[in-house]
Order: structure tokens, then sequence, then C-alpha cells
């Protein structure tokens, strides 16, 4: 027997709990800072389950403490709780109830796994120290993190050490994927306003169209990867959106770009920044246009630290074996927040195999797989009671 198979076995026996609040979650979507339900629903199992409660920590977010002997030893695992802004294709039983919003990154799969750990963890108690499981609002690009740290996350309930960990489908179903140092890429969000002059469509000469430096910039662009970063380091530059315009016989007064750039290294990422700007202001004057940019650095590398790394990965292999989990998985050029994190706090983020053949995530067709919530929650649970080992 595996040393952590009690637990399995424990959570088995309360798993159709476990798919009835995941299932009750996804039926209840709610966008970043607007979780209220979801986190009312956590803090009240939290408190059913004997923790100490605290809510509102960056708006919406919720901590549960639970303390057990008399060790000084702390440990942070988190999860994420809100939704995207995706219309449901999924055709489940239980679809998004709330029209233009699911979980589509499965945010609510995340919060039923640490519930799940949360629930063992406080029935069993077979762990000596300070755990805090922190639920989290807003991941998806609005900046729950970094409220909950400014909120003083980290001061009010100190952790040795802090984790979190994503579904991810393409790898096999309950598979762990770990890396050491740069996992995930850091996310810069530029809002760009090129400022024409506006007229007739039949009298160009008479206008600075700013479309058409709108249009020249979008391609410029892509020549800062392709000729400005070395070919062997990773780099991403997105135009995403580009607003223009109501008629075809009026050149617009403006035109609007909205750029995010991703780099897996901060000097990188600084290069790109500072490429990407200059090519926007150069572009913009050669057509007699001006252009102001707006900078919100949304999100910096997320770096794994390697002994917590390695930690993460020795609970893995004890709990499923040295095939299921691999030590080196890709980097990502996605972005997540719990980058800002582990700026503060050593640690590492994982992820858990959704099944080879899912959507990915922010899918329309994208749902969590019920199949690894007992390993995600047991995952947590081995953790915890490795982490916060009796002596």
């Amino acid at each position: 027997m595996r040393p952590h198979q009690h637990i399995l076995d424990w959570l088995s026996d309360v798993a159709s709990d476990l798919y009835a609040v995941r299932q009750d979650i996804h039926a209840h979507p709610e966008l970043g800072f607007e979780e209220n339900r979801t986190s009312a629903l956590v803090a009240q199992s939290l408190k059913n389950w004997g923790f100490e409660v605290h809510t509102g920590i960056g708006h919406t977010g919720v901590v549960g403490v639970l303390r057990n002997g008399s060790s000084p030893r702390t440990l942070g695992i988190r999860a994420d709780m809100d939704a995207l802004p995706i219309i449901e294709n999924t055709g489940v039983a239980y679809s998004s109830q709330h029209a233009g919003c699911m979980h589509a990154c499965g945010h609510d799969g995340h919060t039923a796994m640490l519930l799940g750990a949360a629930r063992y963890l406080a029935a069993t108690r077979r762990f000596d120290g300070t755990l805090n499981l922190i639920f989290q609002p807003a991941e998806e690009g609005q900046g729950g993190a970094e409220a909950m740290l400014a909120d003083g996350l980290l001061e009010r309930f100190p952790c040795d050490a802090l984790f979190g960990m994503h579904n991810m489908p393409g790898l096999p179903a309950g598979h762990l994927g770990l890396r050491t140092g740069p996992m995930m890429a850091s996310q810069d969000l530029l809002t760009v306003t090129l400022e024409g002059v506006g007229g007739h469509g039949s009298m160009p000469h008479l206008s600075v169209d700013p479309l058409v430096a709108a249009a020249s910039t979008v391609m410029a662009l892509q020549t800062v990867v392709a000729r400005n970063i070395n070919a062997q380091e990773a780099a991403v530059v997105t135009v995403g959106a580009l607003q223009a315009g109501q008629a075809a016989n009026v050149i617009p007064q403006q035109a609007i770009l909205r750029l995010s750039l991703r780099a897996l290294n901060a000097p990188v990422r600084e290069q790109m920044l500072e490429r990407v700007k200059a090519i926007i202001q150069t572009q913009a004057a050669s057509f007699g246009c001006t252009a102001q940019i707006q900078h919100r650095p949304a999100y910096p590398v997320l770096v794994n630290h390697a002994d917590e790394t390695e930690f993460a990965r020795q609970v893995g292999v004890a709990l499923l074996g040295e095939a299921a989990v691999d030590a080196n998985t890709p980097k990502l050029m996605g972005s997540e927040d719990f980058a800002w994190m582990l700026q503060r706090c050593p640690g590492s983020y994982l992820f858990i195999g959704n099944g080879v053949s899912r959507p990915m995530v922010h899918n329309p067709a994208y749902d969590f797989n019920d199949e690894i919530l007992l390993t995600g929650a047991a995952y947590w649970g081995a953790l915890a009671e490795s982490w916060l080992k009796p002596a």
C-alpha cells in the first residue's frame, strides 16, 4: 500500500459530496470579485468542519485556518474561485445558470479539491502545525492575488511555504506536472490610443488616418519576437483588438489597440516592452498620429522554488507513483497570478492532468473532469500531512 492510500480511501467515502459541490459551483459561476455565493459556500463549509474562517480578504477572498498540535510550522495552499465571461456549450445537466458566464478554466474543480482536502484534514488531524487554506478571487486577469496580498494575506497568515495547482487538459487524468524555476510567463497588458484627424472618406488628404497607422503598427509589432528577441528565448506579442470607426465613409479620429506581451524571464520581458513601445511611437509619428500607451504589468514570471518543488514532487510520487509524476513538465506561455504570491513566499505551482482528449481551458465546451477530484484533494491532504508531519 502506498503511504497516502488512507487519504484516497477516506475521500472515496465522501466522493458523491465532492462531485455535488463541484457541480453546484459550476452551475452558479461568478466573475472576479463577484464570487459572493461561492465565498459564502466555502466559508460555511470550513466553519462546519471546525476551521477558523476569515472572509473579505481581497474583497471576496476566504482564508480557513486549522491548527493542530504545537509545531510552529505553517503551510499555505491556494485555490482560485472565479469564472469567465463565456457562454457555456457543454450540454451537461449542471450547466451554468448565469447567462454569459461559465467555469471554463476549472476553478470550480480547484475550489472543490481544496474543500475536499479541508474536510479530510479537519476530520483526521494527522498533522502538527498551522494550515492556511486560501480561496482566492479574481485570478482571471483582475488582480485577485494582489488584492489579497494588499489586505495583508501573508502578514496575517504567515506561511513557511505556499502551494497552488491548476488542472491541465492534454495531460493524462490525475497525472502531475512540476518544474523548478520559470514555469509560466509574465503578462503585460497595453492599451494604445492612436489619435489622428477624422474626416470624410472621400477626402483623405484632409485627414490623418489613425486606422492606417494602427494597421501598420500591428504588422510592425510582429517583428519584435522574430527580429529582436534571441531565438532561444520564448516571447509572445499578441494584438488582441483593433477598434476604430463605425462607418465606411468616415475616417475615424481615433484607433485603439489592445496588446498582451508574455515572456519567461525578466530581461526578455523588459527588452520586449522597450521595443514594442518604441515601434508604437515611431509608427504613429510616421503617419502623423500621436500615441498614448497605458501599461498594466498584470503578472510577473511564475518561478517555482527548488526545494519546495522537489518536496511537492516527492509527495506526488508517494501518492501516485513515479510514472504519474513529471518533474520536467514543459513551460507554458500562459500566465498565472499565483506568481505574485511566489515572489513573497517560497513555494511551488503544479499541474494536474484533466485528461488527454478533453477541450482546452477557456473553451465553451470545457468542463472540469470530476474523475480527478479525489486525486487532487488527496494530493493536498498528503502535502499537508507531509509538510506538517508530527515529530
